[in-house]
């Protein structure tokens, strides 16, 4: 499976936004510089998030874009099927090739089920609760 820059980038800019949830809503610009993600692509990207029931916004001085549902129920799956389409190993069969012929068509649904089942248990949720135990650990062994 290949993520896209698209895909990736969403990935990180909901991220962002799950780290960011209680100082809801957060401006595009704070998302891009902390993501380091081109502001313009970024806003494509918040806007199909949006158009997907994913993201919420609020226009204004104090606006910016916010979860739609909490972070505990948007899972790594539904962003990176949102944006990229159905995930998939990235092999397939060769041109005239049929699934009697090869032993890897097996192996590629196995890897598919597999790599589907930790992108929808995997929960922005979660993603952040790692994220900060990591840190929390690194700062811990640097005073050390």
């Amino acid at each position: 499976m290949e993520v896209s820059v698209k895909g990736e980038y969403a990935l990180r800019a909901v991220f962002d936004l799950a780290c960011h949830e209680s100082e809801a809503p957060v401006k595009i610009a704070k998302i891009a510089e902390r993501q380091q993600i081109p502001q313009k692509f970024l806003e494509l990207i918040l806007s199909q998030l949006k158009q997907g029931g994913y993201l919420g916004s609020r226009r204004g001085a104090d606006g910016g874009y916010f979860l739609a549902r909490p972070a505990e129920q948007i899972t790594v799956g539904d962003i990176l099927r949102h944006i990229d389409g159905p995930i998939a190993p990235s092999r397939r069969l060769q041109q005239g090739e049929s699934a009697d012929d090869s032993p890897f068509p097996e192996l590629w649904e196995k890897v598919e089920r597999a790599l589907s089942s930790v992108v929808d248990r995997t929960t922005f949720s979660d993603l952040v609760v790692r994220w900060k135990e990591k840190r929390a650990r690194r700062v811990v062994n640097w005073q050390i």
